[in-house]
Protein backbone atom coordinates (compact mmCIF):
# COMPACT_ATOMS: atom_id res chain seq x y z
CA UNK A 1 0.00 0.00 0.00
CA UNK A 2 1.41 3.48 -1.16
CA UNK A 3 1.48 6.22 1.44
CA UNK A 4 -0.31 8.26 -0.32
CA UNK A 5 -3.55 5.68 -0.32
CA UNK A 6 -3.06 4.81 3.53
CA UNK A 7 -5.31 6.48 6.17
CA UNK A 8 -6.00 5.95 9.78
CA UNK A 9 -8.95 6.71 11.52
CA UNK A 10 -9.23 9.67 13.85
CA UNK A 11 -10.98 7.98 16.45
CA UNK A 12 -9.79 4.57 16.50
CA UNK A 13 -6.80 2.46 15.06
CA UNK A 14 -8.71 0.93 12.29
CA UNK A 15 -7.03 1.93 9.00
CA UNK A 16 -6.80 1.05 5.07
CA UNK A 17 -5.81 -2.34 5.31
CA UNK A 18 -8.89 -3.46 5.66
CA UNK A 19 -10.47 -2.68 1.99
CA UNK A 20 -14.10 -2.47 3.81
CA UNK A 21 -13.38 0.74 5.38
CA UNK A 22 -14.66 4.53 4.49
CA UNK A 23 -14.22 7.58 6.31
CA UNK A 24 -16.43 10.35 6.83
CA UNK A 25 -15.50 14.53 6.40
CA UNK A 26 -14.05 14.05 10.15
CA UNK A 27 -11.80 11.05 9.10
CA UNK A 28 -13.82 8.97 11.42
CA UNK A 29 -14.14 5.53 10.14
CA UNK A 30 -17.34 3.71 8.81
CA UNK A 31 -16.85 0.94 11.83
CA UNK A 32 -17.07 3.61 14.32
CA UNK A 33 -20.02 5.14 12.58
CA UNK A 34 -21.52 1.80 12.57
CA UNK A 35 -20.58 1.02 16.05
CA UNK A 36 -22.40 3.97 17.37
CA UNK A 37 -25.67 3.35 15.85
CA UNK A 38 -25.47 -0.52 16.55
CA UNK A 39 -24.89 0.38 20.53
CA UNK A 40 -28.05 2.79 20.38
CA UNK A 41 -29.79 -0.07 20.18
CA UNK A 42 -28.19 -2.42 22.27
CA UNK A 43 -25.45 -1.71 25.20
CA UNK A 44 -26.28 1.98 25.09
CA UNK A 45 -30.25 1.25 25.36
CA UNK A 46 -31.52 2.53 28.99
CA UNK A 47 -30.63 0.83 32.18
CA UNK A 48 -33.55 -0.16 33.30
CA UNK A 49 -34.73 -1.68 29.93
CA UNK A 50 -31.53 -3.79 29.41
CA UNK A 51 -32.20 -5.36 33.02
CA UNK A 52 -35.86 -5.91 31.71
CA UNK A 53 -34.88 -7.71 28.74
CA UNK A 54 -31.93 -9.90 31.12
CA UNK A 55 -34.64 -10.73 33.76
CA UNK A 56 -36.83 -11.83 30.62
CA UNK A 57 -34.15 -14.30 28.75
CA UNK A 58 -32.93 -15.63 32.33
CA UNK A 59 -36.52 -16.89 33.36
CA UNK A 60 -37.02 -18.29 30.03
CA UNK A 61 -33.51 -20.58 30.32
CA UNK A 62 -34.67 -21.36 33.51
CA UNK A 63 -38.04 -22.26 32.23
CA UNK A 64 -36.61 -24.03 29.38
CA UNK A 65 -34.72 -26.33 31.70
CA UNK A 66 -37.02 -27.47 34.18
CA UNK A 67 -36.43 -31.17 35.70
CA UNK A 68 -32.86 -31.35 33.71
CA UNK A 69 -30.08 -31.60 35.59
CA UNK A 70 -28.73 -28.16 33.10
CA UNK A 71 -30.59 -25.62 31.85
CA UNK A 72 -27.30 -24.31 29.55
CA UNK A 73 -24.39 -24.46 27.95
CA UNK A 74 -21.17 -22.45 28.22
CA UNK A 75 -18.08 -22.96 26.24
CA UNK A 76 -15.34 -21.86 28.14
CA UNK A 77 -11.65 -20.86 26.37
CA UNK A 78 -10.14 -19.47 29.15
CA UNK A 79 -10.70 -16.30 27.94
CA UNK A 80 -11.79 -12.93 29.76
CA UNK A 81 -15.75 -12.77 28.85
CA UNK A 82 -15.78 -16.61 28.58
CA UNK A 83 -14.45 -16.45 32.29
CA UNK A 84 -16.78 -13.25 33.62
CA UNK A 85 -19.67 -15.43 31.96
CA UNK A 86 -19.10 -18.15 34.37
CA UNK A 87 -18.93 -16.13 37.58
CA UNK A 88 -22.24 -14.15 36.27
CA UNK A 89 -24.15 -17.29 35.63
CA UNK A 90 -23.70 -18.81 39.37
CA UNK A 91 -24.95 -15.29 40.27
CA UNK A 92 -27.93 -15.58 38.37
CA UNK A 93 -28.34 -18.86 39.58
CA UNK A 94 -28.10 -20.76 36.60
CA UNK A 95 -26.93 -25.07 36.43
CA UNK A 96 -24.69 -24.52 33.32
CA UNK A 97 -22.52 -27.60 31.35
CA UNK A 98 -19.82 -26.36 31.21
CA UNK A 99 -17.59 -27.20 28.10
CA UNK A 100 -13.86 -26.69 27.39
CA UNK A 101 -12.42 -27.79 23.80
CA UNK A 102 -8.95 -29.42 24.33
CA UNK A 103 -7.68 -29.18 20.17
CA UNK A 104 -4.46 -29.71 21.16
CA UNK A 105 -3.05 -25.98 21.41
CA UNK A 106 -4.07 -24.79 25.01
CA UNK A 107 -1.40 -23.19 26.81
CA UNK A 108 -0.50 -23.48 30.18
CA UNK A 109 -1.93 -20.20 31.42
CA UNK A 110 -5.10 -21.12 29.97
CA UNK A 111 -5.66 -24.23 31.64
CA UNK A 112 -4.65 -22.82 35.07
CA UNK A 113 -7.45 -19.71 34.92
CA UNK A 114 -10.03 -22.42 33.56
CA UNK A 115 -9.47 -25.04 36.74
CA UNK A 116 -9.38 -22.18 39.11
CA UNK A 117 -12.63 -20.73 37.80
CA UNK A 118 -14.46 -24.02 37.42
CA UNK A 119 -13.03 -25.00 40.59
CA UNK A 120 -14.02 -22.18 43.11
CA UNK A 121 -17.59 -22.17 41.07
CA UNK A 122 -18.45 -25.75 41.82
CA UNK A 123 -19.31 -26.74 38.06
CA UNK A 124 -19.38 -29.44 35.67
CA UNK A 125 -16.72 -29.47 33.07
CA UNK A 126 -16.89 -31.44 29.99
CA UNK A 127 -13.48 -31.54 27.88
CA UNK A 128 -13.72 -32.55 24.97
CA UNK A 129 -10.58 -33.30 23.16
CA UNK A 130 -10.07 -33.89 19.50
CA UNK A 131 -8.53 -36.64 17.77
CA UNK A 132 -5.18 -35.02 17.21
CA UNK A 133 -4.05 -36.83 14.04
CA UNK A 134 -7.71 -35.68 12.04
CA UNK A 135 -7.84 -31.69 13.27
CA UNK A 136 -3.62 -31.54 12.79
CA UNK A 137 -4.49 -32.76 9.44
CA UNK A 138 -7.48 -30.43 9.02
CA UNK A 139 -5.44 -27.36 9.91
CA UNK A 140 -2.65 -27.95 7.67
CA UNK A 141 -4.57 -28.16 5.17
CA UNK A 142 -6.37 -25.02 5.44
CA UNK A 143 -2.74 -23.77 5.74
CA UNK A 144 -1.36 -25.33 2.86
CA UNK A 145 -4.05 -24.47 0.63
CA UNK A 146 -3.01 -20.68 1.35
CA UNK A 147 -6.23 -19.26 2.45
CA UNK A 148 -6.97 -16.42 4.99
CA UNK A 149 -9.08 -18.70 7.72
CA UNK A 150 -7.03 -20.95 9.34
CA UNK A 151 -9.14 -20.92 12.44
CA UNK A 152 -12.25 -22.59 10.74
CA UNK A 153 -11.63 -26.23 12.30
CA UNK A 154 -11.41 -24.88 15.73
CA UNK A 155 -14.89 -22.90 14.99
CA UNK A 156 -16.52 -26.29 13.47
CA UNK A 157 -15.27 -28.05 16.51
CA UNK A 158 -16.83 -25.54 19.12
CA UNK A 159 -20.06 -24.81 17.21
CA UNK A 160 -20.63 -28.43 16.57
CA UNK A 161 -19.95 -30.29 20.25
CA UNK A 162 -21.90 -27.22 21.80
CA UNK A 163 -25.62 -27.82 19.70
CA UNK A 164 -24.22 -31.75 20.08
CA UNK A 165 -24.01 -31.86 24.19
CA UNK A 166 -27.19 -29.13 24.03
CA UNK A 167 -29.76 -31.82 22.08
CA UNK A 168 -28.21 -34.46 24.14
CA UNK A 169 -28.97 -33.17 27.63
CA UNK A 170 -31.88 -31.76 26.45
CA UNK A 171 -30.52 -27.63 26.83
CA UNK A 172 -32.51 -25.05 25.21
CA UNK A 173 -29.71 -22.63 25.64
CA UNK A 174 -25.98 -21.98 24.46
CA UNK A 175 -24.87 -18.74 26.30
CA UNK A 176 -21.73 -17.67 24.66
CA UNK A 177 -19.16 -14.62 25.77
CA UNK A 178 -19.37 -12.65 22.53
CA UNK A 179 -18.94 -8.63 23.92
CA UNK A 180 -20.31 -6.26 22.04
CA UNK A 181 -17.96 -3.90 24.16
CA UNK A 182 -14.89 -5.60 23.24
CA UNK A 183 -15.59 -7.28 19.89
CA UNK A 184 -17.76 -5.38 17.69
CA UNK A 185 -16.21 -4.40 14.38
CA UNK A 186 -13.83 -6.75 12.79
CA UNK A 187 -13.50 -6.64 9.35
CA UNK A 188 -15.36 -9.11 7.34
CA UNK A 189 -12.52 -9.53 4.93
CA UNK A 190 -10.09 -10.67 7.64
CA UNK A 191 -11.73 -13.69 8.03
CA UNK A 192 -14.40 -16.13 5.83
CA UNK A 193 -17.90 -14.79 6.56
CA UNK A 194 -19.11 -18.69 5.79
CA UNK A 195 -17.30 -20.49 8.42
CA UNK A 196 -19.88 -23.69 8.67
CA UNK A 197 -19.37 -24.28 5.11
CA UNK A 198 -19.17 -28.10 4.71
CA UNK A 199 -18.15 -27.56 1.06
CA UNK A 200 -15.49 -25.39 1.08
CA UNK A 201 -13.68 -27.16 4.18
CA UNK A 202 -14.00 -30.98 2.75
CA UNK A 203 -12.70 -29.15 -0.81
CA UNK A 204 -10.14 -27.82 1.03
CA UNK A 205 -9.01 -31.12 2.84
CA UNK A 206 -9.96 -33.33 -0.04
CA UNK A 207 -6.86 -31.31 -2.09
CA UNK A 208 -4.41 -31.26 0.97
CA UNK A 209 -5.48 -33.42 3.51
CA UNK A 210 -4.23 -36.93 3.78
CA UNK A 211 -5.74 -38.14 6.94
CA UNK A 212 -9.47 -39.36 6.65
CA UNK A 213 -11.60 -37.60 9.02
CA UNK A 214 -13.67 -39.99 10.58
CA UNK A 215 -14.16 -38.75 13.87
CA UNK A 216 -13.83 -34.74 13.44
CA UNK A 217 -17.13 -33.08 14.32
CA UNK A 218 -18.86 -30.28 11.57
CA UNK A 219 -22.01 -28.61 11.56
CA UNK A 220 -23.02 -27.23 8.12
CA UNK A 221 -25.32 -24.11 7.87
CA UNK A 222 -28.27 -26.40 7.59
CA UNK A 223 -27.59 -28.38 11.10
CA UNK A 224 -27.43 -24.32 12.59
CA UNK A 225 -31.09 -23.49 11.18
CA UNK A 226 -32.58 -26.45 12.02
CA UNK A 227 -30.86 -26.28 15.22
CA UNK A 228 -32.53 -23.07 16.39
CA UNK A 229 -35.81 -23.47 14.28
CA UNK A 230 -36.87 -26.99 15.19
CA UNK A 231 -34.59 -28.64 18.09
CA UNK A 232 -35.38 -24.80 19.63
CA UNK A 233 -31.76 -24.68 20.71
CA UNK A 234 -31.06 -20.86 20.71
CA UNK A 235 -27.43 -18.74 21.36
CA UNK A 236 -27.35 -15.90 24.01
CA UNK A 237 -25.07 -13.38 24.26
CA UNK A 238 -25.73 -12.16 28.04
CA UNK A 239 -22.72 -9.28 28.43
CA UNK A 240 -24.44 -7.80 26.21
CA UNK A 241 -27.29 -6.72 28.99
CA UNK A 242 -25.30 -6.28 31.82
CA UNK A 243 -23.48 -3.08 33.03
CA UNK A 244 -20.23 -3.95 31.91
CA UNK A 245 -16.56 -2.79 32.50
CA UNK A 246 -13.62 -3.87 31.12
CA UNK A 247 -11.05 -2.79 33.99
CA UNK A 248 -13.30 -3.86 36.76
CA UNK A 249 -13.35 -7.48 35.33
CA UNK A 250 -10.08 -7.99 34.89
CA UNK A 251 -9.26 -6.60 38.68
CA UNK A 252 -12.18 -9.22 39.82
CA UNK A 253 -11.15 -12.37 38.15
CA UNK A 254 -7.58 -11.66 39.32
CA UNK A 255 -8.70 -11.39 42.98
CA UNK A 256 -11.14 -13.92 43.55
CA UNK A 257 -10.15 -16.74 41.02
CA UNK A 258 -6.47 -15.92 40.63
CA UNK A 259 -6.80 -15.16 37.08
CA UNK A 260 -3.71 -14.20 34.68
CA UNK A 261 -4.64 -12.14 31.87
CA UNK A 262 -3.07 -12.52 28.26
CA UNK A 263 -1.53 -10.12 26.50
CA UNK A 264 -4.14 -9.51 23.95
CA UNK A 265 -7.63 -10.89 22.97
CA UNK A 266 -7.79 -14.62 21.98
CA UNK A 267 -4.05 -15.68 23.13
CA UNK A 268 -5.29 -17.85 25.11
CA UNK A 269 -4.56 -20.52 22.63
CA UNK A 270 -0.90 -20.87 21.74
CA UNK A 271 -1.67 -21.34 17.96
CA UNK A 272 -3.86 -18.71 17.92
CA UNK A 273 -1.82 -16.34 19.41
CA UNK A 274 0.54 -17.67 16.12
CA UNK A 275 -2.10 -17.55 13.67
CA UNK A 276 -2.86 -13.76 14.99
CA UNK A 277 0.21 -12.35 15.74
CA UNK A 278 2.56 -14.25 13.02
CA UNK A 279 0.71 -15.89 10.38
CA UNK A 280 -1.83 -12.97 9.57
CA UNK A 281 0.58 -9.77 9.72
CA UNK A 282 3.41 -11.47 7.54
CA UNK A 283 1.57 -13.38 5.12
CA UNK A 284 -2.12 -11.73 4.75
CA UNK A 285 -1.01 -7.40 6.19
CA UNK A 286 -3.88 -8.04 8.88
CA UNK A 287 -3.14 -7.12 12.74
CA UNK A 288 -6.27 -7.80 14.70
CA UNK A 289 -5.24 -6.01 17.23
CA UNK A 290 -6.07 -3.22 15.35
CA UNK A 291 -9.95 -4.24 15.77
CA UNK A 292 -9.40 -5.06 18.94
CA UNK A 293 -7.80 -2.38 19.96
CA UNK A 294 -10.41 0.32 18.62
CA UNK A 295 -13.43 -1.27 20.09
CA UNK A 296 -11.82 -0.91 23.13
CA UNK A 297 -11.34 2.93 22.23
CA UNK A 298 -15.10 2.98 21.09
CA UNK A 299 -16.14 1.64 24.37
CA UNK A 300 -14.45 4.20 26.74
CA UNK A 301 -11.78 1.50 27.77
CA UNK A 302 -8.51 2.33 25.97
CA UNK A 303 -7.36 6.00 24.61
CA UNK A 304 -6.37 5.82 21.15
CA UNK A 305 -3.07 7.52 22.46
CA UNK A 306 -2.44 4.13 24.21
CA UNK A 307 -3.84 2.01 21.46
CA UNK A 308 -1.43 3.79 19.47
CA UNK A 309 1.62 2.72 21.37
CA UNK A 310 0.81 -0.38 21.79
CA UNK A 311 0.74 -0.44 18.13
CA UNK A 312 4.18 0.41 17.74
CA UNK A 313 5.07 -2.61 19.83
CA UNK A 314 5.07 -6.19 17.91
CA UNK A 315 2.08 -8.40 18.16
CA UNK A 316 3.90 -10.02 21.14
CA UNK A 317 7.82 -10.34 21.86
CA UNK A 318 9.98 -11.59 18.59
CA UNK A 319 11.52 -14.25 20.81
CA UNK A 320 8.05 -15.74 21.85
CA UNK A 321 7.15 -15.77 18.04
CA UNK A 322 10.48 -17.42 17.39
CA UNK A 323 9.38 -19.96 19.98
CA UNK A 324 6.25 -20.37 18.90
CA UNK A 325 6.80 -21.04 15.28
CA UNK A 326 9.45 -23.99 16.39
CA UNK A 327 6.48 -25.33 18.36
CA UNK A 328 3.91 -24.93 15.03
CA UNK A 329 6.28 -26.19 12.88
CA UNK A 330 7.31 -29.47 14.83
CA UNK A 331 3.52 -29.96 16.30
CA UNK A 332 2.44 -29.92 12.29
CA UNK A 333 5.50 -32.31 11.21
CA UNK A 334 7.01 -29.09 9.02
CA UNK A 335 10.29 -28.59 8.31
CA UNK A 336 11.09 -25.08 8.64
CA UNK A 337 11.77 -24.82 4.62
CA UNK A 338 8.31 -26.37 3.99
CA UNK A 339 6.77 -23.69 6.37
CA UNK A 340 8.34 -21.04 5.30
CA UNK A 341 7.73 -22.27 1.66
CA UNK A 342 4.11 -22.33 2.39
CA UNK A 343 4.19 -19.02 3.88
CA UNK A 344 5.58 -17.39 0.72
CA UNK A 345 2.72 -18.80 -1.88
CA UNK A 346 0.64 -16.68 -3.28
CA UNK A 347 -2.62 -15.69 -0.96
CA UNK A 348 -6.08 -17.82 -2.42
CA UNK A 349 -9.79 -17.34 -1.69
CA UNK A 350 -11.95 -19.61 -0.33
CA UNK A 351 -14.16 -18.79 -3.04
CA UNK A 352 -11.69 -21.53 -5.13
CA UNK A 353 -13.08 -24.25 -3.25
CA UNK A 354 -16.64 -23.30 -3.47
CA UNK A 355 -19.74 -23.30 -1.49
CA UNK A 356 -23.03 -25.17 -0.07
CA UNK A 357 -26.18 -24.62 -2.40
CA UNK A 358 -28.65 -24.67 0.38
CA UNK A 359 -31.24 -26.83 -0.39
CA UNK A 360 -34.78 -24.86 -0.87
CA UNK A 361 -36.73 -27.83 0.68
CA UNK A 362 -35.31 -27.99 4.36
CA UNK A 363 -36.15 -23.96 4.73
CA UNK A 364 -39.98 -24.77 3.14
CA UNK A 365 -40.02 -28.20 6.07
CA UNK A 366 -38.95 -25.44 9.01
CA UNK A 367 -42.05 -23.43 7.35
CA UNK A 368 -44.24 -25.65 7.86
CA UNK A 369 -43.16 -27.06 11.02
CA UNK A 370 -43.76 -23.36 11.95
CA UNK A 371 -47.08 -23.18 10.65
CA UNK A 372 -48.17 -25.96 12.72
CA UNK A 373 -46.30 -24.53 15.69
CA UNK A 374 -48.14 -21.62 15.49
CA UNK A 375 -51.78 -22.39 14.16
CA UNK A 376 -52.22 -25.86 15.83
CA UNK A 377 -49.56 -26.23 19.24
CA UNK A 378 -49.78 -23.06 20.52
CA UNK A 379 -53.68 -22.80 20.51
CA UNK A 380 -53.69 -25.99 22.22
CA UNK A 381 -51.88 -25.15 25.22
CA UNK A 382 -48.34 -25.04 24.23
CA UNK A 383 -47.98 -21.01 24.06
CA UNK A 384 -49.13 -20.34 27.48
CA UNK A 385 -47.07 -23.03 29.00
CA UNK A 386 -43.68 -21.09 28.00
CA UNK A 387 -45.27 -17.84 28.41
CA UNK A 388 -42.78 -15.60 30.41
CA UNK A 389 -43.92 -12.55 32.48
Amino acid sequence: MSPESYKICTRCVLDTSTKLISFNENGVCSYCTDYDKAATVSVNKPRNIRDEELRKALALVKLKGEGNKYDCVIGMSGGLDSSYLAVLVKEWGLRPLVVHFDNGWNSELAVNNITNIVTRLGYDLYTYVIDWEEFKDLQLAYFKASVLDIEVPTDQLIFAILYKLAKENNIHYILDGYNFRTEFGMPRDWSIEKKFDLTNLRNIHAKYGKVKLKKFPTISETELYYNEHVHDIKTMSPLNFIEYDWHVVKKLLADKFDYKPYQYKHYESIFTRFYQGYILPRKFNIDKRKAHLSTLIRSGFLTREKALEQMKEPPYPLADQEADKKYVIKKWDLTEEEFEKIMNLPIVSHDVFGYDKISFFPRLWVRLYYIYLFKVAYPLGLKKKFKVT
